[in-house]
């Protein structure tokens, strides 16, 4: 029982001491470390938020989690919401901050214990990064394909260009395919991609103050 217990202090301290870290150095995630060992590959090409270009960003916070700026890692509302669906909770329950840490410390599988993990790791994670740092870490780790993470690499991938150049219709694509990058493909879209990239190309124009904190 000993053993079991200091099992789990150290699976707690892990993201506790790694998140501090995390705002000097790139972090590498769990679903990036099992990519590499199941030989899927591991490409990514870090970037500051600087080189990527803003359209990009809109679209991502516009889409995946409009009240980032505002709450303090957990959107109760949207989450509320989301878990009184039947079936259980979803990603749309998730904000940035919550598929942040998920990425960086948890399992990508859907189950009411990973979300109950998320939420106070999603807390810490806004209480001790900024924001800014915060989707700078998720455009970095982010998957947009098979052993493909982060915006520069899928901008690299998908369009030949960096992420800095991307276009509102291109930037719009790859927040489309975010969902179920495995199967979805920004380059050659679907109808129904391409209809949700107009919805979040829309979004991304109008973001204004919702995405202040950038």
């Amino acid at each position: 029982m000993r053993r079991i217990g200091q099992f789990v202090l150290v699976i707690i301290a892990i993201p506790l001491v790694l998140t501090p870290i995390y705002w000097i150095v790139p972090p590498i995630s769990t679903l990036m470390i099992w990519s590499a060992l199941t030989f899927q590959g591991m490409e990514r090409d870090w970037v500051g938020l600087d080189d990527v270009a803003p359209v990009m960003v809109n679209s991502v916070i516009m889409s995946e989690d409009g009240q980032f700026c505002e709450h303090s890692g957990v959107d109760w509302n949207a989450l509320g919401i989301v878990l009184d669906r039947e079936g259980g909770p979803s990603r749309g329950a998730s904000t940035i901050p919550m598929q942040t840490v998920k990425n960086l410390f948890l399992w990508q599988s859907r189950s009411y214990v990973r979300k109950g993990l998320e939420i106070p790791l999603a807390y810490y994670a806004d209480f001790i990064l900024s924001k800014r740092r915060i989707m700078t870490i998720y455009l970095n780790i982010a998957q947009w394909g098979p052993g493909l993470f982060g915006v520069e690499a899928a901008s690299q991938h998908y369009f030949n260009k960096p992420a800095s150049k991307l276009t509102a219709r291109q930037a719009a694509l790859l927040t489309a395919a975010l969902p179920n990058p495995i199967v979805r493909n920004p380059a050659k879209p679907s109808r129904a991609m391409q209809a949700k990239a107009r919805i979040i190309e829309g979004r991304a124009r109008a973001a204004g103050d919702y995405v202040g904190c950038i």
